[in-house]
C-alpha cells in the first residue's frame, strides 16, 4: 500500500505545480541597455505573490549571459556596495517586491552580447516555489526608471 501513497503524493504535486506559478505575477520587467564592452547588466520589475505560502526569487537563465543572480545594492557612506542575496529574495504570501535601481535587483552576469534599446529579452526566474517562470524584459534607455515592458502571468 505505500507505493499508492507515494504515488498519490506525487500526483497531488505534480497537479499543483501550475497553481503555484500562477501565484507568482511579474510586472513591468525591463533591462537596463548596456554598452557595447559590458559584461553585466541590471534587470529590473515588480514580483508579486498571490499565494497563500512565502516563495522566493532564487535567479534565473537567459541565453544572453551566462548566469542572472539576484543582488541587493546598498550605500556604505558614499560607497556604493552591490552584493548576491544569498539563499534567494523572500517574497511574502499577498505581497510584493520592487526590483529597481538602488535597491534589489537582477544581475546578468557575463553578458554574451550588449543589451540594445528597444528588444525584448527572455529571462527564465527561477522560484522556490513556483518553479521557472520564463518573462519578456523589454530593453530601456539607460536613463530609464519607471517600469517599461510588459506584464507577465
Amino acid at each position: 500500500m505505500k507505493p499508492n501513497v507515494s504515488i498519490a503524493c506525487l500526483a497531488a504535486l505534480v497537479a499543483s505545480a501550475p497553481a503555484l506559478a500562477a501565484s507568482v505575477r511579474v510586472e513591468t520587467p525591463w533591462l537596463r541597455e548596456t554598452a557595447p564592452a559590458a559584461k553585466a547588466g541590471g534587470g529590473y520589475a515588480v514580483i508579486r505573490n498571490a499565494g497563500k505560502v512565502e516563495d522566493r526569487l532564487l535567479g534565473g537563465s537567459t541565453a544572453v549571459a551566462a548566469s542572472v543572480d539576484v543582488h541587493s545594492m546598498t550605500m556604505d557612506g558614499n560607497i556604493m556596495r552591490m552584493r548576491p542575496v544569498s539563499g534567494g529574495l523572500a517574497i511574502a504570501p499577498g505581497g510584493s517586491v520592487a526590483l529597481k535601481p538602488g535597491g534589489y535587483h537582477l544581475m546578468l552576469m557575463g553578458l554574451k552580447r550588449p543589451l540594445k534599446r528597444g528588444e525584448t529579452v527572455t529571462i527564465t526566474l527561477r522560484f522556490a516555489k513556483a518553479g521557472d517562470v520564463p518573462v519578456r524584459f523589454r530593453v530601456e534607455p539607460i536613463d530609464h526608471q519607471l517600469g517599461g515592458g510588459h506584464d507577465h502571468h
